[in-house]
């Protein structure tokens, strides 16, 4: 690429980082702010001072912990199993050839562009009847479903490429077919998993409507829950609002640098093939 094509491209890329970055930036800036340096000085104003009582009354108001560890717990399991389900789905269409691939593929497609709202009355329906209802189980089995049709999809179109040399040689030497799955195609596709695991867990964290109704009390209630109906719930501030949004949004950030090498990874690998 020209140095005239490559500098544009770069400020495009820079820009639309600082867009992205700066609503974080004011929120860190007012959640350290006190309220009577909020009402005095304004939004946008650096603090004067370093003020830490509205994370900690955060915090200890909603049992922010017990929330935190919730959404760990669901976010974390939803992650491993679906991807899991993915990879069997996937392995099945991609590899094993099932008859009626497209329509099956059709399906999960469908399943993918389904909105949630229409979800809600039966899954509600469902979980009452199981004894499920008030769980994390049952959102767990929930979003483990319908983050697997994407990664199934996903990787179907990735298998469905694998070379079949290989898999024919396995088998030549004695390999089953759960062998194969384990042994040859789960490490070559690690990346594409690795990507999976990190998008479905960021996108469970971020989840609100099927919590919100399939977890009622507050000792099951995930981070996203209790930022969208504290405020209904009890008067906050200015100030103490940006803390929950910064003490909601810092470990998904965190999760995501953590794993940012393999989503970096992953794509780069995925471009290349």
């Amino acid at each position: 690429m020209s140095a005239a094509r490559r500098y544009p491209a770069l400020a495009a890329i820079v820009l639309g980082a600082v867009l992205m970055v700066l609503p974080l930036l004011v929120v860190l800036d007012n959640a350290l702010k006190s309220p009577a340096d909020y009402a005095a000085h304004g939004p946008l104003s650096l603090p004067h001072g370093i003020h830490l009582e509205n994370l900690r009354s955060f915090w200890t108001r909603v049992d922010f912990g017990r929330m935190l560890v919730n959404s760990t717990l669901i976010s974390g399991s939803v992650a491993l199993a679906g991807v899991l389900l993915s990879v069997l789905n996937a392995y099945a269409i991609g590899i094993g050839r099932l008859r009626g691939r497209t329509w099956i593929l059709a399906f999960f497609v469908l399943a993918n562009v389904l909105p949630q709202e229409s979800l809600v009355y039966p899954l509600y329906y469902l979980s009452k009847q199981l004894g499920l209802y008030d769980t994390r189980l049952s959102l767990i089995i929930v979003f483990s479903v319908i983050q697997s049709a994407f990664g199934t999809y996903l990787l179907s179109s990735v298998l469905g490429a694998f070379p079949r040399e290989i898999v024919e040689a396995a088998r030549i030497d004695g390999a089953t077919s759960w062998q194969v799955l384990w042994r040859i195609v789960v490490p070559v596709s690690r990346s594409t998993l690795g990507v999976l695991m990190v998008l479905f867990f960021i996108w469970t964290w971020n989840e609100f409507l099927l919590p919100l109704v399939m977890l009622p009390s507050n000792d099951h209630q995930t981070v996203s829950v209790a930022l969208g109906v504290l405020q209904g719930q009890r008067l906050m501030d200015a100030t103490m609002t940006n803390a929950a949004g910064l003490l909601g949004t810092l470990p998904a950030v965190v999760f995501f640098l953590v794993f940012q090498r393999t989503l970096t990874r992953g794509i780069a690998v995925g471009s290349v093939k």
